[in-house]
């Protein structure tokens, strides 16, 4: 299994659809879908029925999943879209490094 360039709590850009150049949090990560849940972002309406636990009903707005490939790390100097890649420290350790800047991504 290759390594996530996009995880949980990443600071994102949204690169197309109606919130396009909006930012955000990843709230969920969904790999196997190639899918994101940007916190507060692609807000759809749901129809809710009335029920027992919810006698009123009404809508609901949810935040639906967004595909990965439209969504980029924001770059942590500069704030603008960036690719992500990965390099491997001097102790070991691989982290994701920002392309447009080379700041390290995860501590």
């Amino acid at each position: 299994m290759s390594a996530a360039k996009i995880k949980k709590g990443d600071k994102v850009v949204i690169l197309s659809g109606k919130d396009k150049g909006k930012h955000g949090e990843v709230t969920k990560a969904m790999p196997r879908d190639s899918k994101v849940i940007v916190g507060g972002l692609n807000m759809m309406t749901r129809h809710k029925k009335p029920s027992q636990n919810d006698p009123q009903g009404g809508l609901e707005k949810i935040e639906a999943p967004i595909h990965v490939s439209n969504v980029a790390i924001e770059d942590p100097k500069t704030g603008k879209p960036t690719r992500v890649g990965f390099k491997i420290l001097e102790d070991g350790r691989k982290v994701r490094v920002a392309k447009r800047s080379g700041e390290v991504i995860d501590g």
